[in-house]
């Protein structure tokens, strides 16, 4: 694995404003940098990151098999009492997901290590199906990276083929909180996806979300919503007036209920807790647990619930090193092993691999310069070359 400097495009402007990106001339496309890329063999894709992605999946669902059999897991997740059945029973029917994104420390030798899952609402979906596949075609011909160059990314292939054995009828409608740009543009991506793939799709921000005499969810033109794919956070739905009707309501959630387990960052104390020492986990616990000592005091402290590392703290040797601000945390906190980001010359790049239908994808790195991935960091693209 190595960070490479090269020039950005000359087109880059005409490639960004196509795409819908803002474009500046003094900073280029915010939060997407391709002065440099990272590059791979294809041995440290498919050994350390697509395999060990898919196994840990597999460990992920007999977390939930646990959870279904042992509602204490419920209990420690901190999720409302009201929808334990509820997640439950979308596991045991075996609802069909869509997509995640595991993030890992990884700096091209050894395991790589699983920081955390985001199973729920995972965003900069676009730019790594999509927008850095582009750049890779643009500077192969450019002559930016050697001929011969791949990349990890078979997103959007994945995600056809996932969207149409979800065998929906249509509408499938859409929500997310619309000022939020990166969920609207993630959900616009989608929204793409299900119509290539002959959905019909309708988009509601979460707020137009009506609830009828019935209990069914409805659009603004009273249909009523059968299926919604919703970038909004399980946990926030369930604190909402109307989520108490989730469960009678007969909506189709994508993703499913049972996705609010493994987007808990409590998931981490339970992966470690049934398989302690595989290679691509680290110890974790949940705050005031007794086994937390053995962390001796430098560990990463993170809430059970929170996004865009709301909250997170680096203590080391017993004194905060980091701490990042935020309104989360209230629900009880995690804590984790220390196993900072790689040191690239002042930037630390986070892997994000791609899950569509448990099937790994393609990588997506987010690159910052503190340890903290934060909601600044950029987008940098990557290749793989023998």
């Amino acid at each position: 694995m190595r960070r490479v400097t090269i020039t950005q495009r000359p087109n880059l402007k005409q490639s960004a404003l196509a795409h819908g990106y803002p474009y500046d001339a003094a900073g280029g496309v915010p939060y997407w940098d391709e002065t440099a890329y990272y590059s791979f063999t294809l041995r440290q894709i498919e050994d350390h990151l697509e395999g060990p992605a898919e196994e840990i999946e597999r460990l992920c669902f007999e977390v939930l098999n646990r959870a279904v059999a042992d509602e204490t897991v419920f209990q420690r997740l901190r999720i409302p009492e009201a929808y334990w059945n509820y997640i439950a029973e979308s596991w045991r029917k075996l609802e069909k997901d869509l997509l995640g994104r595991f993030d890992f420390s990884y700096n091209g030798s050894g395991p790589a290590k699983l920081l955390e899952y985001n199973a729920d609402t995972p965003t900069t979906l676009y730019e790594a199906a999509v927008f850095q596949w582009e750049w890779l075609e643009h500077a192969i011909d450019l002559g930016l990276v050697p001929e011969g160059a791949d990349q990890f990314n078979l997103v959007h292939e994945f995600l056809l083929e996932a969207v149409s054995k979800l065998e929906l009828e249509g509408p499938l409608h859409t929500a997310c909180l619309k000022n939020f740009e990166d969920d609207r543009s993630t959900v616009e991506y989608l929204e793409y996806v299900a119509e290539e793939a002959g959905v019909k799709t309708m988009f509601l921000s979460m707020e137009e979300i009506g609830i009828d005499a019935d209990g069914h969810f409805t659009d603004l033109d009273d249909r009523v919503i059968e299926t919604l794919f919703k970038l909004y956070p399980w946990e926030w739905l369930m604190e909402e007036k109307f989520g108490r009707y989730m469960p009678k309501s007969g909506v189709r959630f994508i993703e499913p209920p049972w996705k609010a387990v493994l987007s808990n960052k409590g998931l981490l104390p339970l992966l470690w807790e049934m398989f302690e020492g595989h290679p691509n986990l680290l110890p974790a616990f949940f705050e005031g647990d007794p086994g937390a000592d053995e962390l001796a005091g430098t560990y990463v402290r993170k809430p059970l619930l929170s996004r865009r590392a709301a909250n997170i703290e680096f203590i080391r040797d017993g004194k905060v090193e980091v701490r990042e601000s935020g309104p989360y945390g209230g629900e009880g906190f995690i804590v984790q092993a220390l196993h900072p980001l790689p040191d690239f010359n002042g930037r630390f790049p986070l892997i994000g691999c791609w899950m569509v239908a448990g099937g790994a994808a393609g990588l997506g790195i987010r690159e910052d310069r503190g340890l903290v991935t934060t909601e600044n960091a950029n987008f940098i693209p990557h290749v793989i070359l023998d």
